[in-house]
């Protein structure tokens, strides 16, 4: 059964962008939206800046009810599951609910209310047995992360497939993945797939802070985030979500929409090596990009644009450049490279989603975004990453990648159809 799989709608939460048009504004002038974290106070921590979200979730719709009872992460999710349905123009309700499945990724899932309970609980970390007569009556759905992706089920009307994937900084590649395999092996026809994190807290901070892999570049915010720059220091914490709708191919062209890509390939593998540690050559990543490439049924000198995970630490800028160099060839040399992170921080399981919004209105606008504050290129990222400004350049066919504590590789290609968006 060769089912093809289209995106047909996008919805964004994103910092400094609520919304896919405000991410693209963003994204296309190069701004950058890292600050110093205004939630609480970061002073007792190593790295003190993160790219938040100005998101008010009764200004975005959302009752006061869901904005009592729902996870940050689950705010995000909701809100840009409704963008991307109406983005879509699918008429929900003239589907068969049960051909209409869910997939939302999550790093860290409810980790902001989960920290708020037990500091309730514990009166402050003070007692070690706790009192949950203290708690919220939600604190189940916490704790659960699945949660999240029943959540947007729930806003969709979706009663087919529901699952939540958390493979660390790879979720919101690979949620999307899923929800392509879904609708290509016949168990659903229309998905909603995205990611979603909220994890800018003091226990975020703190576990970071232990690795040293966040930057301590505090007193620039908004040029922290240096990605292939020979003088990054550390990622930026961010947070964010996106969500997409999913069809078949043939089910969006018969309804008339626009068409953003075809998910015309996905492969993810694991280094199986170490829980944060990357081997120098990166072999797995070369190998999903390899696998997602003869899914697409596509060459390497078909890719006009790469977005490269580029979290900004020596160890993953240098790992995927070898893996670039490897499964691209020359073409590598040739083909522009990108990290949005240097724009909008590492959003841990929502990055992912979130990069691939990038790379769809990158081909919408033939225009590739840049990788912001790469002023000295590290001699050994020795690729084109676009710096500082976007670039015009024909966008047909886009490799998005990412790579995720546990040994996570995963790889994405995506193209405009044949005959063109529909």
């Amino acid at each position: 059964m060769n089912r093809r799989v289209a995106i047909t709608g996008i919805g964004v939460v994103a910092p400094d962008a609520l919304g896919r048009k405000p991410l693209w504004d963003l994204l296309s002038t190069g701004r950058t939206a890292t600050r110093k974290i205004s939630f609480f106070d970061p002073s007792p921590y190593r790295s003190q800046v993160a790219a938040e979200c100005d998101f008010d979730p009764l200004r975005e719709g959302l009752s006061q009810q869901q904005a009592r009872r729902l996870d940050r992460a689950a705010q995000f999710a909701v809100v840009c599951a409704r963008e991307c349905v109406e983005d879509s123009g699918l008429e929900v309700a003239q589907l068969d609910p049960a051909r209409l499945g869910v997939v939302v990724g999550s790093a860290v899932g409810c980790t902001m209310s989960l920290e708020a309970e037990y500091a309730v609980v514990s009166d402050g970390g003070r007692h070690w047995l706790v009192d949950d007569g203290y708690a919220v009556p939600h604190l189940f759905d916490y704790m659960v992360p699945s949660s999240i992706a029943a959540e947007v089920a729930r806003e969709a009307g979706a009663e087919g497939p529901v699952s939540l994937v958390s493979t660390g900084c790879t979720s919101g590649l690979d949620a999307v993945g899923r929800a392509a395999e879904l609708i290509r092996e016949g168990s659903a026809e229309v998905m909603v797939a995205g990611a979603t994190d909220a994890p800018i807290s003091p226990i975020t901070l703190a576990c970071f802070d232990a690795i040293k892999a966040t930057t301590p570049r505090n007193d620039e915010p908004s040029t922290a985030s240096r990605p292939f720059d020979r003088s990054r220091n550390g990622f930026v914490l961010g947070e964010g979500a996106a969500v997409f709708v999913l069809e078949e191919l043939s089910h969006a062209r018969a309804r008339g929409t626009r068409v953003y890509a075809e998910v015309a390939g996905f492969a993810s593998r694991s280094n199986a090596f170490h829980m944060t540690g990357l081997r120098p050559d990166g072999r797995e990543m070369a190998e999903a990009i390899r696998a997602a490439l003869e899914q697409a049924g596509r060459s390497p000198t078909d890719i006009d644009y790469v977005n490269a995970h580029g979290s900004g630490t020596k160890q993953n800028d240098r790992h995927e450049t070898a893996a670039f160099r490897t499964s691209l060839g020359e073409h590598a040399y040739r083909v522009p490279v990108s990290s949005i992170k240097s724009m909008i921080g590492h959003s841990l399981g929502a990055i992912g989603s979130l990069e691939i919004a990038a790379c769809l209105l990158a081909m919408q606008h033939d225009l590739v975004p840049p990788t912001a504050n790469l002023h000295e290129p590290d001699p050994e990222c020795d690729l084109d990453y676009v710096p500082l400004v976007a670039r015009e350049h024909r966008v047909d066919s886009v490799l998005s990648v990412g790579s995720g504590f546990g040994g996570f590789q995963s790889a994405m290609v995506l193209t405009t159809p044949e005959g063109g968006a529909a």
